[in-house]
């Protein structure tokens, strides 16, 4: 990823027409693809799935960097990279009070991307 990369743009979430209809329903237009590929390569590492997983079900939907790092065997440094890359991805916001940096997950990326892998059932044959 880039070092100059911003926060990633979300694709339309009007409440008339869904974002991302299921990929088994329509294919993926290209457009759509270049937007939610860079979240999907973020959370291809084991260590981002699970930092994301925790911030998102934190007690008031944020956490502290100062409670994630101790999950894992890894330096300061390495989960802060980790970070960095949920952000530049656009799975999560950042906010610095004091000391700490605190994080939230962004929803509507999520719904977005759920939607796009949401497979709907078939009839029995």
């Amino acid at each position: 990823m880039s070092k100059q990369a911003g926060p990633l743009a979300l694709v339309d979430l009007s409440a008339e027409t869904p974002c991302c209809p299921p990929l088994t329903q329509r294919r993926v237009p290209a457009e759509t693809a270049a937007v939610l590929a860079p979240a999907f390569k973020a959370l291809g590492d084991p260590v981002r799935l699970r930092l994301l997983s925790m911030i998102a079900s934190a007690e008031g939907g944020e956490a502290c960097v100062c409670d994630l790092t101790p999950a894992f065997d890894l330096t300061g440094p390495t989960i802060s990279h980790h970070l960095k890359t949920l952000r530049e991805a656009g799975l999560v916001d950042a906010e610095r009070r004091g000391t700490w940096v605190y994080y939230r997950a962004r929803p509507a990326i999520l719904r977005q991307l759920a939607a796009l892998l949401t497979v709907q059932p078939t009839p029995a044959a």
